[in-house]
């Protein structure tokens, strides 16, 4: 399943395609990939034909396009604040793609958005130039994604921000400004749980999966079944800041793609996995160990009906471990 990285190189990719962008029609081609709209296909077309498309925004492996009172578009952007978002979970294999109309479909298209790019004013635009054409597409192999539209409700702890109501139960993520060290340093002492399984759980710390979890345990040097209550404030923020690493260079890289599934708006695949350390790499040298002339094999462990991987000797195993 996609994780933050790969979210957020969707989100960025489709900030330099639909602000200010109309919806002009759309299809839904399979309704089973708009299922969590209430209403159904009737309501999420009503809902979108006519509207701009604004920023889009991010929590966690949560994405959504904020969607003005009304159907005015422009070249500058609306200035009313949104009440309502459509609201993209990717699932395990959901992909947003941005194509040019006439563009032949994928195999697995299930929801198709005609836009119409941000009108240029007839003083600025060449003559006999045409607005731009582009259709935002909806690919999802497993279907376990989807989109629907939701309310946005004040985010409680910033002033001024909205998030989707059902999105709103979903805590900051690593690398959002206004995530706190502090606080996460308290939610896990008061877990009392093993240290990994507090890092999946997306009401603690958004954004994190199996594979980047293992990674940023490994750079912390941290085993994943360590007590969340014996953590102190210094083991914290060293996990915090090997998290942030680990999710920054992945970025750099565009994601990790271990298949064709997760890639961004363009359809090209990241190439983080090339860069992992522990995940997928048991029975090979820790080279970290490696270059301290030790030859130590990486491990590989059940962990909540998956698997964690770890060095047993960067990460020794604690005396009293929580799986």
């Amino acid at each position: 399943m996609p994780e933050l990285p790969e979210v957020e190189v969707v989100r960025r990719g489709l900030r330099q395609w639909v602000p200010g962008a109309r919806i002009d029609s759309l299809e839904v081609v399979d309704q089973r990939s708009v299922r969590r709209q209430i209403g159904g296909v009737q309501s999420f077309t009503a809902g979108l034909i006519g509207r701009v498309l604004q920023e889009p925004c991010r929590r966690g492996k949560y994405l959504w396009i904020p969607l003005p009172a009304d159907g005015v578009s422009g070249h500058r952007p609306p200035t009313d604040r949104p009440e309502h978002a459509l609201v993209v979970h990717l699932g395990m294999s959901g992909q947003l793609l941005v194509d040019t109309t006439g563009t032949p479909d994928q195999r697995h298209l299930r929801v198709r958005l005609q836009l119409s790019g941000p009108e240029v004013s007839d003083a600025a635009a060449p003559h006999g130039e045409e607005r731009t054409e582009t259709e935002l597409r909806f690919v999802d192999q497993r279907l376990f994604g989807g989109l629907y539209l939701d309310r946005l409700v004040p985010a409680g702890d910033v002033a001024g921000q909205s998030i989707p109501s059902s999105v709103a139960h979903i805590a900051r993520d690593p690398l959002d400004e206004h995530f706190s060290m502090s606080t996460l340093h308290d939610r896990l002492r008061r877990r009392r749980t093993g240290l990994k399984r507090a890092l999946l759980d997306q009401s603690l710390v958004s954004g994190i999966g199996n594979i980047y979890a293992d990674e940023a345990l490994w750079r912390a040097r941290l085993h994943y079944a360590r007590p969340t209550e014996t953590i102190n404030r210094t083991e914290s923020s060293r996990l915090l800041a090997a998290v942030q690493e680990v999710m920054k260079q992945a970025l750099a890289e565009g994601g990790t793609s271990f298949d064709s599934l997760y890639v961004n708006v363009n359809g090209a695949s990241g190439y983080f996995d090339r860069s992992l350390q522990v995940y997928g790499r048991a029975g090979k040298l820790c080279s970290r160990c490696a270059g301290a002339g030790r030859e130590t094999l990486i491990r590989r462990e059940k962990f909540m009906n998956r698997s964690s991987a770890f060095c047993p000797v960067c990460q020794p195993v604690p005396r009293r471990a929580r799986r």
